[in-house]
């Protein structure tokens, strides 16, 4: 018979760590008497990040007995206390290779459903003062496993654990974590946990992601599927053609130096180019989406003048028959080949990804309501107005709705474009454009904040809002008040010696210094954007684009990244190396 040997709560606090303080709730200390448990959490606890932990699926955290004695002898730790590994119910019996999702139990007057394992993250390190905690538990198949609370009651320590129900499919704790953090992701077992009930639904759209993933590299259950890419580091494409577009909009068609078809593309990717316009200064690398078809064998890009080295370079020096250094196709912000209506959102330049999507549609002669949305500042400020227009005419389907904000003497309403003003969300109702689509934005950062917080508020969920940003993503620091960070720059201190590392998207490059470990810390140290969770090569929440380079991997990941990315919470440059971020 299992047993609950000691209930244990804490309320969210603040911890040092690393120099930042880290709001987090997982100390937690054993109580006496009984303890109400209640829908959301046991009386008297509570988490720090509700984003990560906590809500119906996650009210109580359980680790076992037989687990606290493993660690003990493997890490060689002394006497541990009863919640040191953030636990609500320690427990004797209830092993994760025992319970399964599902399973049901009555623990004093309550009634508890276990829905899915623990996601560790690096609290779990702090607490247990070993940064490698989070891998370690999902390695030695012990991560610990959720209830969900379904009859609120009373429980104390000394409570006997009565099982009262299987759960369906027998997919114990300790399987479903391998399931999905682990390599080899069997589709028999994934069809089976996706039909699990109590399954949490983050757990079942990662599943899911899994499955229809055919045979990409990586985990797409935990980062975004990407196409292979057709070559590593960059190669040398020559300029065929260069088109204006617009008052301020170039547009140039690249092919191979042979003259052969270049590779296949998925429209909504991006090519990095590395310019060197002066021999003696370092390279810059810039990222321009793709904006024409998929199949011509060629590649198109357009590129808006602006006060940038790298717009200029192609604007003012670029031209017919020069060669330039071209990363492959990249980037998962990609078509989903579905039936339901999409809708194109983009302003400015943010125009070429989706453009490149409206001409996939084009190609493929789609039936499916298709929305395109535009906002320019004029018509002389307004590049592809023709070429969008022949596409959408090729399309059954197809709505249009242009926004000037500006509109010149020449232009005309109801001809050139369709509303004064700026595109925004209440446009969209107001022609009844449906909620059931998927939209796909593109623009100025401001534009993308505005539109995607009106979306979210107009009741579209966040799985059908897809957006692609060439500046610095948001950053992703569980648990650590967000702060405005100053413009990347070297690390403080002396120069490291190391190869060097180029963050593209930040426009720095610097030398690698290995006092930092490990590419995250260092980024860190450089104040670029970054996004993590478990800082051990499980979770894959840091996952970037390697775009050329080589890396070394200490520790190693539990499951590898998608070829042409890395994990930079646990890597480190062996040569010079350039990274999405």
């Amino acid at each position: 018979m299992a047993t609950l040997v000691s209930v244990n709560v804490g309320m969210p606090r603040d911890v040092a760590w690393q120099g930042r303080i880290v709001r987090t709730g997982i100390w937690k200390m054993p109580v006496r008497g009984k303890v109400t448990a209640r829908r959301l959490n046991l009386d008297g606890d509570g988490q720090g990040d509700l984003a990560g932990h906590g809500g119906e699926q996650r009210a109580v955290m359980v680790y076992q007995l037989d687990s606290y004695r493993y660690w003990q002898a493997q890490l060689q730790l002394g006497e541990l206390e009863y919640g040191q590994f953030g636990e609500n119910f320690t427990v004797d019996g209830l092993g994760d290779d025992q319970v399964c999702i599902g399973d049901r139990y009555r623990i004093g007057t309550a009634l508890f459903e276990v829905t899915q394992p623990r996601v560790t993250c690096y609290r779990l390190g702090i607490r247990m003062q070993n940064p490698q905690m989070p891998a370690l538990v999902v390695s030695g198949k012990r991560p610990g496993f959720y209830f969900r609370v379904l009859e609120e009651g009373e429980v104390a320590a000394g409570d006997e654990i009565v099982k009262v129900a299987d759960g369906p499919e027998r997919l114990t704790v300790a399987e479903v974590d391998g399931l999905l953090y682990l390599p080899g992701h069997s589709r028999e077992s994934l069809n089976r946990a996706i039909r699990i009930p109590a399954l949490s639904q983050g757990w079942k759209t990662s599943f899911e992601a899994l499955l229809h993933a055919d045979d990409q590299s990586g985990n797409p259950g935990l980062a975004a599927p990407a196409p292979p890419l057709a070559w590593s580091g960059f190669r040398a494409l020559r300029v065929s053609e260069k088109k204006r577009e617009s008052v301020d909009v170039v547009s140039l068609i690249f092919e191979s130096e042979e003259g052969v078809p270049l590779p296949a593309f998925h429209a909504g990717q991006f090519l990095v180019f590395k310019l060197q316009p002066e021999r003696d200064e370092s390279p810059t690398l810039r990222s321009y989406s793709l904006s024409g078809g998929e199949d011509l064998g060629k590649y198109r890009i357009s590129v808006k003048l602006a006060g940038g080295e790298g717009s200029r370079f192609f604007h003012e020096h670029l031209g017919v028959g020069d060669l330039v250094s071209v990363s492959a196709p990249r980037g998962s912000f990609l078509l989903e080949q579905k039936n339901d209506p999409v809708v194109f959102l983009s302003a400015g330049i943010g125009a070429t990804p989706v453009l490149a999507m409206l001409h996939a549609l084009s190609a493929q002669s789609a039936q499916r309501e298709i929305w395109w949305c535009y906002g320019a500042r004029n018509g002389k400020e307004h590049p592809f107005a023709m070429e969008v227009r022949s596409l959408l005419g090729n399309l059954a389907g197809a709505h249009s709705l242009i926004a000037y904000s500006r509109p010149g003497d020449g232009d005309r309403l109801g001809e050139d474009y369709d509303v004064r003003g700026r595109l925004h969300c209440e446009l969209l109702q107001d022609r009844n454009v449906p909620q059931s689509s998927n939209f796909y934005l593109c623009g100025p950062s401001a534009f993308l904040t505005e539109f995607t917080a009106a979306l979210r508020a107009w009741g579209i969920p966040d799985a059908r809002i897809h957006s692609e940003i060439f500046s610095t993503v948001s950053a992703i620091t569980p648990g650590i008040a967000n702060a405005v960070l100053p413009r990347a720059h070297s690390p403080q201190g002396e120069i490291g010696t190391g190869p060097k590392v180029f963050f593209s998207r930040s426009g720095l490059s610097v030398p690698w210094d290995a006092k930092y470990g490990n590419l995250l810390a260092f980024a860190e140290a450089c104040d670029v954007p970054v996004r993590w969770a478990c800082r051990a090569g499980v979770c894959h929440t840091c996952e970037s684009g390697l775009i050329d380079g080589q890396i070394a991997y200490s520790p190693e990941p539990l499951d590898r990244p998608a070829a042409g990315n890395l994990l930079i919470c646990c890597s480190a440059p062996v040569t010079e190396i350039e990274i999405d971020l």
